[in-house]
């Protein structure tokens, strides 16, 4: 399987993440990690649902990688994200030392790999993670418009 299949393959695995999300009303964004081949950390978006500004798919999903790896250090690890990730996220994805960030659609208003900041590429901080985005740009685009305009036709924004 080459890169690219690879990269898609997890990143429908965050697709399916982000489908969680949105059916408890968060905006649909999944995340997943990967080490050696295999997912050791899922999440989607539960900041709704929990009450929580910190609970972004990425954190979720570090989180769970972490205490399955039994480290924080997750050194060698990618995460496959359906929405480029934002300063917090960013900044949990360079302190784990996560290796690659793939993300599928870019965001304009916040994402911080390179769009709105990079954080992701400031050598200033001890370790930068490659990153790849556009991954199934269309695919991650669409699911979040599709959230956006339903809940304005609901009268909700």
């Amino acid at each position: 399987m080459n890169e690219l299949t690879r990269d898609e393959s997890f990143m429908a695995q965050a697709l399916l993440e982000a489908g969680l999300a949105q059916k408890h009303g968060d905006v649909p964004v999944g995340a997943v990690v990967v080490c050696d081949g295999d997912i050791v950390g899922r999440g989607h978006n539960r900041r709704e649902v929990d009450a929580d500004p910190t609970a972004h798919a990425e954190i979720l999903a570090i989180r769970e990688a972490a205490r399955e790896r039994g480290t924080w250090y997750l050194d060698g690890a990618q995460i496959f994200v359906t929405l480029e990730p934002c300063a917090m996220c960013a900044g949990a994805i360079v302190l784990s030392r996560i290796a690659r960030v793939v993300y599928g659609a870019d965001d304009p208003k916040a994402g911080a790999c390179g769009g709105v900041l990079d954080i992701t590429g400031d050598t200033r901080l001890n370790h930068q993670p490659s990153v790849v985005g556009g991954v199934m740009r269309e695919e991650c685009s669409e699911l979040i418009r599709n959230f956006f305009r339903g809940l304005r036709a609901g009268g909700n924004i």
